[in-house]
């Protein structure tokens, strides 16, 4: 098979790495997002029930109502 180039397939990966990455046990391999911030932090942004995110639509704008008519359409 070719294209056996792909890093974040571990079957590619030297043995070494693969085995190192395994003695983590599951924790995370980076230091941020919300899970590392401190517990009044994540209170706040929490609190604010979605509007601290930038979102990608108006609420109520016809850019998310069809949006949320293809999102339900089936495949």
């Amino acid at each position: 098979m070719s294209g056996n180039d792909n890093p974040g397939n571990f079957a590619n990966r030297p043995k070494e790495d693969v085995q190192a990455a395994a003695s983590k046990g599951g924790q995370s391999s980076h230091n941020g997002g919300f899970a590392s911030m401190d517990a009044d932090k994540q209170h706040d942004i929490a609190s604010m029930g979605g509007k601290a995110s930038s979102g990608s639509f108006e609420p109520g704008s016809e850019k998310a109502k069809e949006a949320g008519r293809k999102g339900g359409q089936s495949s």
